[in-house]
């Protein structure tokens, strides 16, 4: 399909950035890696009349670590580079895990994982794990800097809380408690590159070999990425037995709203919230054991 006309702004500065965004007004996307947008554009489902680039400004292209801050990961930070940084790979594992599980070499060598959390696609692989690890993201506008948690960015499909005029400039995750463990699982029903038909992130915090704390969300089975309230209430202060464990995956289950598409039915999505839950579980216990 033949792409519509549209104006193309590579600014250096967030700065530049921001103004062109104000000036363009509501027809203008924010792009990052491109990978959504284009295939978007390319199917007539998204006909900006501009893209403002970010791929020129320095300021948005670091991941950092810190052992007091925590993690940073800017706007045009590439899925590859998140999936291979050290530090990412030795605090973050279920993050890494979602990365390294989506879509194929050529899309994780130019998406972001802020572009991927921006598209607020219910199965997004990112934001499962990002959502467990208390991530937020920093929105700037004209107007100033905010701070929103992820568990309050998403309002559905394609839908978030951005505000006209605001840009995400970058995703910050606390450093992971000692004693906790987290962990990301997914499957899909058609191939390994296929969108998730189920995703499932976990997180959690041991008081000894009881669960003092848990954090589990749905990814591909509601609206919008679903935390699991009752499952994670089920688990706080019991023992992380096999048996507490298999219960947890059936509650997880129950909790889940998935809906019948061309990826998977609706109680096939169901089944693999309870096995999937169980194996994250399973991992990130053992995780928060070796910590």
């Amino acid at each position: 399909m033949r792409l519509p006309k549209f104006g193309y702004f590579v600014p250096k500065t967030l700065e530049e950035a921001l103004k062109l965004l104000a000036e363009q007004g509501e027809g203008a996307r924010v792009m990052a890696g491109g990978t959504d947008v284009m295939v978007k554009m390319t199917h007539g489902l998204l006909k900006p009349k501009a893209i403002i680039s970010l791929q020129a400004i320095e300021s948005l292209r670091g991941i950092a670590f810190d052992v007091a801050e925590g993690l940073t990961i800017g706007a045009t930070a590439r899925l590859v580079e998140v999936a291979s940084h050290p530090d990412i790979e030795n605090h973050y594992p279920g993050l890494v895990q979602a990365v390294r599980s989506m879509a194929n070499v050529e899309v994780r060598n130019m998406g972001t994982v802020v572009g991927n959390v921006c598209n607020a696609a219910p199965s997004a692989d990112s934001a499962p794990p990002l959502m467990v690890m208390d991530g937020e993201v920093t929105l700037v506008s004209l107007k100033g800097e905010r701070r929103l948690s992820l568990n309050d960015f998403f309002r559905g499909p394609g839908s978030t809380n951005m505000e006209q005029g605001e840009i995400l400039t970058s995703i910050r995750v606390p450093v992971p408690p000692p004693r906790s463990g987290a962990s990301y699982r997914r499957i899909s029903a058609r191939c390994g590159v296929d969108i998730a038909a189920v995703g499932v992130g976990v997180k959690v915090l041991l008081n000894g070999q009881g669960c003092k704390e848990a954090k589990i969300v749905l990814g591909a089975v509601a609206p919008v990425p679903l935390r699991a309230i009752k499952t994670e209430e089920f688990l706080q202060g019991r023992e992380m037995t096999p048996e507490l464990i298999k219960e947890a995956g059936d509650q997880a289950s129950a909790e889940a709203r998935p809906i019948s598409d061309v990826r998977a039915s609706a109680s096939w999505r169901k089944q693999m919230v309870a096995v999937l839950t169980r194996r994250a579980l399973d991992e990130a216990f053992e995780r928060a054991s070796r910590g």
